[in-house]
């Protein structure tokens, strides 16, 4: 891995919050993700299941996690089976975990190699009465491929189907959710590696550039600075091209007079940073991008004081949506006696804000939570409102990435420069 190694009393700590919710002599079992294939002999980068890492810090293929805390066997409380290294496979694809170092990265006393797994399960599961299995079930999630977690169940309930088989992913998904110490400072670190890409390209943007010549410039800072990467395929849209939300062709040329989306995020150990910024191309906005642009940081701000513990999703987003409205009245957008007699189920907000302001963030980018359950004190937020004008070849979104606490919401990019005036000034004086 490029990051530095992270305390393994984090996970630790994440295995004994799991544990202490599972029934009485219950077992998990967590699968790493898949090796996926691309062409030919070829694959793509490998990307640890996040609540592999979660749970053991182990970022490597071919690994099954085991937890039975009611084991007869004190040996097998704990196990982690790895994919056994030898010579060759060190000539051809390089290091992997030794055992020791496998137990000092995660703090599972019992390791052992995958290709034992097999021979260790009739024990683990004579001995279990009820079996903890992961799925993927982020809502947002509606990919048809089955991954190996699928593939694994099937297999297991067929040799097994006496058992009492119990989903993993309620608990895991509330754990995960509030985020710990040493979690929110690998966040930050990511999201200061997004910093220190935002501030080179703002020496770089000018009209005649190209929006890839853009993402290789943050792809360099992030790569330079030992992020594993993009947290997602990043948006660098100029112009009409920060109309379409999920934009990632990034394929034009920057024109003088636009305005630049730059929605993008490094990933440094496993955890994401996710950063929206807008930029005048030419550096300086002109007087109406800029009316535009501080009504959307006016709603940016009046947002962020609303992610606090209690608050619900559903209601946080009716608030932002007033908020919204409000604004864009001001800007001419909407017509306030027309906004009186709108179908609430059809707010004309959403002509100009069609989406979410804010969603869960921490191993993915759109990170696991309970949406209808109310905020919790540790949660980390983004919080993303825009305005999209087609007519005026004009789009908007401001984010920044937020976390809760009993003393109030925490901006953790507060060092990253968002004012508008702030944003012309930098530019300029590159």
């Amino acid at each position: 891995m490029r990051y530095h190694a992270i305390n393994p009393q984090l996970f630790v700590g994440n295995r004994k919050r799991f544990s202490a919710q599972m029934k009485p002599n219950s077992i998990a079992i967590f699968n790493s993700n898949d090796e996926m294939p691309k062409n030919g002999d070829q694959a793509f980068p490998f990307r640890q299941h996040s609540d592999v890492l979660f749970l053991s810090g182990i970022d490597q293929e071919q690994t099954i996690l085991v937890m039975f805390p009611d084991s007869p066997l004190p040996m097998y409380r704990e196990i982690l089976f790895l994919k056994r290294t030898n010579e060759h496979i060190a000539v051809w694809e390089g290091h992997k975990y030794t055992i020791d170092e496998a137990k000092a990265a995660s703090g599972v006393e019992t390791v052992m190699w995958i290709d034992e797994f097999n021979s260790v399960k009739p024990i683990l599961m004579h001995h279990s009465e009820h079996v903890y299995l992961n799925t993927n079930e982020n809502d947002r999630n509606s990919s048809p491929v089955m991954y190996r977690d699928l593939r694994f169940i099937h297999e297991l309930m067929e040799f097994y189907p006496l058992h009492d088989y119990i989903r993993a992913a309620p608990i895991i998904s509330d754990i995960r959710s509030v985020k710990q110490d040493e979690e929110i400072k690998q966040m930050q670190i990511a999201i200061d590696i997004t910093e220190k890409a935002f501030r080179r390209i703002l020496k770089f943007i000018k009209p005649g550039v190209m929006e890839y010549e853009i993402e290789a410039e943050i792809t360099h800072e992030f790569i330079r600075n030992r992020a594993n990467g993009h947290s997602y395929t990043p948006i660098i849209a100029s112009g009409a091209n920060a109309n379409v939300l999920h934009y990632i062709a990034n394929n034009c040329i920057c024109n003088s007079g636009e305005v630049m989306l730059l929605d993008f995020g490094a990933e440094y150990a496993n955890y994401a940073a996710d950063l929206t910024r807008c930029v005048p191309v030419s550096g300086r906005f002109t007087n109406r991008q800029k009316q535009v642009y501080n009504a959307v940081f006016r709603v940016l701000n009046e947002a962020t004081a609303m992610l606090v513990a209690g608050n619900t999703i559903e209601e946080y987003h009716k608030e932002v949506g007033k908020i919204m409205e409000r604004e864009l009245i001001g800007l001419g957008l909407l017509n306030a006696d027309e906004v009186k007699k709108q179908d609430p189920a059809k707010p004309l907000y959403k002509k100009y804000f069609m989406h979410g302001t804010s969603h869960f963030l921490g191993l993915d980018v759109h990170d696991i939570g309970n949406r209808y359950k109310p905020m919790r004190n540790g949660n980390v937020f983004t919080c993303e409102p825009g305005i999209y004008i087609p007519e005026e070849n004009l789009g908007i979104r401001l984010e920044n990435d937020i976390l809760l606490t009993a003393n109030g919401p925490v901006n953790l990019m507060k060092n990253i420069p968002i004012e508008a005036d702030e944003i012309e000034t930098l530019m300029n004086n590159a």
